[in-house]
């Protein structure tokens, strides 16, 4: 009994919503991970805000000529990170998210917002150095995505709203991540760069006030990219070209297949960070989609950005007289 009510909960807001949902929204968890290990004692901090817009209608690689539906998120994230050795550090990730989600048909226009904390991350990492070469370190780590947001928001009207507008997801993830960064000889200003996220999903055991089970779907991340760096004006400018490849399995509901969720993406972003000083620097980024290959028919980002500023902080700090 509990599946079918869930089931027909599925289809009316199919119905509702054209069949359309956004496996691409959210909190962007594993794109702001990753701060690099700066030395035994040192304590990292980082503030981003980070925009995506979903506005592409796509059913498969096919972009739909239909703009009556629009994804918006906006995030706040704060980085935390301190290396209790050269090798050995830790990262945690805070999130502070608002979505909204607009439909606009036959002259009306349907219009439902949310905002709240979201989901954090925590995340031990281990870095080795010059394992493949000189200038080359090699970080991976461990860790898991903590449900602290709200899961159970509810409408105007009452009903617990869906899923992929919930600040936070209600379930316990694993986390798997690795890079690896190597400078280059022919140009020593230069550093070639990856890294892979992989996100195992729990399950949300209370979802739609305790009648059904939600899981979104497993997530692989992959980033391959180029920095350099300049002096211009006494200051450091390190720009950017990274590609990104994201593929999102479908979500589950009551352990079936939910439909129009899942696909694979491919996106270029370049960036530019500047270092205003030795422990100040600013950063942001413009992600646009290159390749898009949804399961089914679903909203898909057009565009992404963010910017943000990090600070490190030596804890361990000693003043040497020259």
């Amino acid at each position: 009994m509990r599946t079918l009510f869930v089931f027909l909960f599925i289809g009316i807001w199919s119905h509702q919503g054209s069949a359309q949902t956004c496996c691409s929204g959210g909190v962007p968890l594993a794109n702001n991970l990753g701060l690099p290990n700066e030395g035994k004692g040192v304590l990292s901090l980082g503030l981003n805000y980070d925009y995506n817009n979903l506005n592409t209608l796509n059913a498969g690689t096919t972009e739909l000529d239909d703009s009556s539906r629009q994804r918006i998120t906006n995030s706040v994230l704060l980085n935390a990170g301190y290396a209790f050795t050269d090798k050995l550090a830790i990262e945690m990730l805070f999130t502070w998210v608002n979505q909204s989600r607009t439909i606009s048909q036959f002259g009306n226009e349907n219009f439902t917002e949310t905002s709240g904390i979201g989901d954090a991350v925590i995340l031990i990492k281990y870095s080795i150095p010059n394992i493949l070469g000189n200038r080359t370190v090699l970080n991976f780590g461990a860790g898991t995505k903590a449900p602290l947001g709200k899961s159970d928001i509810v409408s105007d009207q009452g009903i617990q709203l869906t899923a992929d507008l919930q600040p936070g997801s209600g379930a316990w993830d694993g986390l798997g991540w690795a890079s690896i960064s190597k400078g280059l000889n022919f140009r020593p200003s230069a550093t070639i760069s990856g890294s892979f996220t992989y996100r195992l999903t729990g399950v949300n055991n209370s979802y739609l006030n305790d009648t059904a089970t939600y899981e979104f779907g497993d997530e692989i991340q992959t980033n391959l990219g180029y920095t350099d760096q300049f002096l211009l004006f006494n200051t450091i400018f390190n720009p950017g070209l990274v590609f990104k490849y994201r593929k999102a399995l479908e979500d589950k509901i009551d352990d079936q297949e939910i439909p129009n969720t899942g696909g694979d993406w491919i996106f270029a972003r370049p960036e530019i960070t500047i270092q205003l000083t030795p422990n100040i620097s600013i950063n942001s980024r413009f992600e646009l989609p290159l390749y898009s290959n949804v399961e089914g028919t679903q909203l898909t980002p057009t565009s992404r950005f963010s910017a943000g500023i990090s600070f490190k902080l030596n804890a361990e700090k000693k003043i040497l007289l020259n």
